[in-house]
């Protein structure tokens, strides 16, 4: 079927790697193949056209994403939790005319179909919102009067985002990956040790700062180098995973949140990522959804979440599905030290037959009889069956427009912005693959599987390929070329930082309590003098925790013998000594301190974290230990 595609001695795009010694595509056309092969024996009717979505639906479909449907529908903004000016409030000016410009070409595009617009931008982007910070301390970025943080007008955006339009990266893969240790700050991160581990990694001191991703990038529109640029760029150690640094706040995971707070993170999240690609200069293309099959019962081409409802009966507060989780665990026992694993192909005819058998009777599956080859081709089988691509289709295209951006440490940015945004279950299984696969490049003095080639083999399963028919031009062949080395990074690029993925970034969190502050406001209905009242008091309970370097805190610990304790906190005080103090009915699971309330919903805090630093951010939460 591909007898036309690139051979292995092929040399691939100048502009996709300098150092061809290192690139081998044979296991990427290998892998191509099998999978082509495989759909040639099902209906060929699933070649939906990649039809573009037009200015209409992709502009109501990026302001849905974004929190914002109010302005686009019919129903009144009382019913849109949280409603439109909540969101509003709480935005940099550079992410606020991110959103002018979505709803401005919107409207534009409905008054050239003659169609009435539902809310003009002028009637949005004229409420201004003095008193919306509340408890929190604003930061440097948003010091602004509210007037000037929106003035930024549509075509000054436009000019911008076409100033600067840079090259596909030039990308230089080795065949190693450097032994490393994973920074222990968070209970939730995998850890590994190494007598090196400090020279191993690299400080992410980018989570630490106030101001969002896309305020520290205005040089490049500028065609310049920002700073992250030049202090990692040109690194020998491109492998070198960023390890997460911790405030004193504490890191803080997406499993760590509430899932509202998940929902308001990932509204920010949506709009920070297109200004961030936006001030680099990267355009992203939204395609129409294809059609795909899409089953109620079995296993493959089964929705994630219907396959874990299925599981939460027999498993409660399962997050990665059962035979997913077998599968990993299958190849864990006896297929890391196998040579070859996820690349050497197995039976196609024995694979049908235990899909076959595991779409039957999955509870009743006899897994000692599956070898390891055979469970690699199940597990990528089962990531391309399903009928939402694991990354998800509404920003797979998105993936892909990471590649335009120039330097890696944006790149890294970007993609955890993606990560924040996949929903719990395909973030979750995504988690999971990529730690199994961190364990399969561990092992590659046994199996010859570096991180090269553990890439090369899953580009083709997460990135769909297209498949461009036998008779190609040299310009058809090159840009196959780059699609398979562009995906082969960016899962090389995810692998490898895999811990950064799932952490939120300080500005994000600080923005999300924001919204929970404006959105208790509103939900209150508090006047205008009450709001600049409480903003007074706010204001003193912080002179006086500041003056006092302490506070008084009820931790509440139902589960425990003591269930309430009154403790007053010093600067010293962490969030283990909290849970030291209580003693525990059930000893055999984890307690953890949860900051519930005020301006978050729950947050489960590290046992590191200094307790007094928190309660300066959120004086009104309440303290509350469970598992």
């Amino acid at each position: 079927m591909l007898s036309s595609s690139p051979s292995t001695s092929s040399a691939p795009p100048q502009t996709v790697t300098s150092d061809l010694r290192h690139v081998t595509m044979e296991t990427y056309w290998r892998e191509v193949r099998s999978i082509e092969e495989e759909k040639e024996e099902e209906e060929e009717g699933e070649e939906e056209e990649r039809k573009s979505m037009d200015e209409v639906e992709l502009e109501e479909a990026w302001l849905k994403e974004a929190g914002l449907s109010s302005l686009v529908t019919t129903s009144s903004s009382e019913e849109a939790p949280p409603p439109a000016e909540v969101l509003l409030s709480t935005l940099t000016r550079q992410q606020a005319a991110t959103v002018r410009r979505r709803l401005d070409n919107y409207n534009e595009t409905l008054k050239t179909r003659n169609k009435q617009p539902i809310r003009d931008v002028r009637d949005i982007f004229t409420v201004h919102d003095d008193d919306s910070e509340g408890c929190l301390s604003p930061p440097s970025h948003r010091a602004e009067s509210p007037p000037s943080r929106y003035h930024t007008t549509t075509k000054t955006i436009r000019r911008n985002a076409h100033r600067v339009r840079p090259t596909l990266p030039t990308f230089v893969f080795e065949d190693q990956l450097p032994e490393h240790a994973h920074s222990p700050t968070h209970a939730h991160f995998p850890t590994h040790t190494h007598s090196h581990s400090v020279s191993w990694s690299r400080q992410a001191d980018w989570l630490l700062r106030d101001s969002p991703y896309s305020e520290g990038v205005a040089e490049h529109k500028r065609g310049g180098t920002c700073w992250d640029c030049l202090r990692f760029h040109g690194s020998e150690s491109g492998d070198l995973p960023f390890v997460p640094v911790s405030p004193s706040q504490g890191l803080v995971s997406a499993d760590d949140l509430s899932s509202c707070d998940l929902t308001r993170l990932g509204f920010i999240s949506h709009i920070e990522l297109s200004t961030f690609l936006l001030a680099l200069g990267v355009q992203t293309k939204c395609h129409r959804p294809p059609r795909r099959r899409t089953r109620d019962s079995g296993v493959f081409a089964v929705p994630l979440n219907s396959l874990l409802e299925n599981d939460r009966q027999r498993f409660p507060g399962v997050k990665v599905p059962v035979v997913f989780q077998k599968l990993l665990c299958t190849l864990e026992q006896t297929g890391l030290q196998t040579e070859g694993i996820l690349r050497v192909p197995g039976s196609a005819a024995r694979l049908k037959c235990l899909r076959r058998d595991l779409d039957r009777c999955c509870g009743e599956f006899d897994w000692s009889a599956v070898r390891q080859v055979e469970a690699a081709g199940l597990l990528k089988l089962f990531i391309r069956e399903l009928p939402t691509p694991l990354l998800t289709r509404a920003h797979l295209s998105t993936y892909r427009s990471v590649l335009g951006v120039s330097s890696v440490v944006h790149q890294v940015q970007a993609l955890q912005l993606l990560s924040l945004l996949l929903p719990e279950a395909n973030r979750e299984t995504l988690r999971a693959l990529l730690v199994f696969l961190r364990k399969v490049v561990s092992h590659q003095d046994q199996n010859r599987m570096s991180l090269w080639n553990v890439s090369m083999v899953m580009a083709p399963n997460l990135f769909t390929y297209t498949h461009r028919g036998n008779k190609r031009s040299i310009a058809k062949q090159r840009e196959e070329m780059e699609e398979a080395v562009g995906g082969a990074h960016l899962v090389r690029l995810m692998i490898t930082h895999q811990d950064l993925l799932w952490t939120v970034p300080s500005f994000l969190l600080t923005q999300v309590r924001q919204m929970n502050h404006a959105s208790n406001q509103k939900q209150f209905g508090l006047t205008k003098a009450t709001r600049l009242l409480r903003r007074k008091n706010d204001k003193n309970d912080r002179n006086q925790i500041t003056e006092l370097c302490e506070g008084m805190i009820r931790v509440h610990a139902p589960l425990h013998t003591k269930v309430s304790m009154a403790i007053q906190l010093d600067g010293q005080m962490r969030a283990k000594d909290v849970i030291a103090r209580f003693e525990c009915n059930n000893s055999s699971s984890v307690q953890h301190l949860y900051e519930v309330g005020g301006n978050i919903g729950e947050r489960r805090l590290h046992p590191d974290v200094m307790l007094l630093d928190v309660y300066r951010v959120n004086p009104h939460c309440d303290w509350l230990i469970k598992p």
